[in-house]
């Protein structure tokens, strides 16, 4: 795992290199995941423009592939730019509390928009950690959260 950061650590300060983006790479790990964060103390810094959420998945997704071709293993790298993880899993806790106040005003199930498995897993544990029951359904891009009225 020690050496899958350090690969994907390799390629993102190559790629910041290129486009002369400012920021300080750590290395650590995640719910048994290598973790990359990329910070700037400076004010000035252009790290900001790749801290887009669906940016941060993109890049996430390029790094996977580069450290899978050093690996030639399944890369399960995940990528933080500027506290972008900690506000998407704010949002994150957001959305299962409306979806679970939405479960008691109808008591249906239900349907949450398609997320990254990661998404996915860290809305899993808020459900269950609220007493509710939540299942993985579809394929692909399309794989998606159904929160149950247990």
């Amino acid at each position: 795992m020690e050496q899958e950061g350090e690969y994907a650590a390799d390629f993102l300060e190559e790629l910041l290199d290129i486009a002369d983006i400012d920021g300080d790479l750590d290395i650590g790990v995640s719910n048994e995941r290598p973790l990359v964060s990329i910070t700037s103390e400076l004010a000035s810094s252009n790290l900001k423009l790749l801290s887009d959420p669906e940016t941060v998945v993109a890049l996430q997704e390029i790094t996977r592939l580069a450290v899978q071709v050093k690996t030639t293993e399944l890369s399960r790298v995940i990528l933080d730019i500027s506290g972008s993880r900690k506000k998407r899993e704010e949002e994150l806790e957001f959305l299962v509390e409306k979806t679970l106040q939405k479960i008691e005003e109808t008591g249906k199930d239900q349907h949450l928009e398609p997320m990254t498995s990661y998404e996915r897993k860290i809305v899993h544990d808020l459900v269950a950690e609220a007493g509710y029951v939540s299942e993985s359904e579809g394929q692909g891009r399309d794989r998606h959260i159904v929160v149950k009225n247990s």
